[in-house]
């Protein structure tokens, strides 16, 4: 699988900045230090929770970047209070679905041309909790910040199931995990009593991912020979899954994918 040249888009500065390191010192223990080289991170914007950034990032990455071999959908965010995207969407539907349907589909011209290459979407085990209710897709009738993080979660999935099914026959594969819960300022929204901090705290450095060990599944899906040509298929801890029937219903599927697409544009 030939490495990417397409730029690596981090939601933390302080990702880039391991990469970069991990890459300067990999190339200083080289066999010819500072010959040949590994690559080239690059960090560009990218906002999820607008429409018009998703458009101008992939603008530029189609004007720049020859291939890309790997697209990665793991920004995100949980539990926030109500409040709305840019383009007037709720917020984690907005971001954790719609932002990245739009950016697969404007990336899916550059992945076809640079196959075989691979879609790993990121959701959670919580999509367990979700439904898709198309009468109010966008929480403007009811809000419940828990319910509508496991929607979005649950809307990735059956994006990913249908976007395989669409690309059969291209050697493009997509597929999609969930992480487990893993030490990052994700739940920032969440209101922890300070009483409590102490032993959550305890909890988490005990029980919790770190950020390395939460991304292995993705590292595992965009890399490891043993899911080449592996499509539309559920994955935890670098194992396949089954998925619950509500998140493998085709009809479902496919009218969240046409009305995910009137949404951001893609049809008028």
């Amino acid at each position: 699988m030939a490495v990417a040249t397409a730029a690596a888009v981090l939601a933390a500065l302080g990702g880039a900045l391991w990469l970069g390191r991990e890459l300067r010192q990999a190339a200083e223990c080289g066999p010819e230090p500072g010959v040949g080289g590994l690559g080239e991170l690059i960090v560009r914007e990218l906002d999820l929770a607008s429409l018009r950034s998703v458009r101008s990032f992939c603008q530029e990455m189609l004007q720049e970047e020859p291939r890309l071999d790997v697209l990665i959908n793991n920004a995100g965010i949980f539990q926030c209070p109500y409040m709305k995207t840019e383009d007037g969407f709720e917020m984690q539907f907005g971001v954790n679905h719609l932002g990245h349907f739009l950016l697969t589909n404007l990336l899916l011209g550059l992945l076809k041309s640079s196959a075989p290459s691979r879609i790993v979407v990121v959701s959670s085990k919580l999509y367990k909790y979700g439904d898709i209710n198309f009468d109010d897709l966008n929480s403007e009738q009811s809000y419940n910040k828990s319910f509508c993080y496991s929607r979005s979660k649950l809307a990735n999935i059956l994006f990913t199931r249908e976007l395989a099914r669409r690309l059969e026959g291209t050697n493009v594969t997509v597929n999609v995990l969930h992480p487990g819960i893993v030490r990052t300022n994700l739940g920032r929204h969440i209101h922890i009593p300070l009483l409590v901090r102490p032993l959550f705290n305890l909890v988490s450095w005990a029980f919790f991912k770190t950020p390395v060990e939460g991304a292995q599944t993705s590292i595992y899906l965009a890399s490891s020979p043993e899911v080449e040509g592996v499509s539309g298929r559920y994955f935890g801890d670098c194992k396949e899954e089954e998925l619950l029937p509500k998140a493998v219903d085709e009809s479902v599927a496919r009218k969240l994918w046409d009305i995910s697409e009137v949404m951001v544009g893609l049809l008028k």
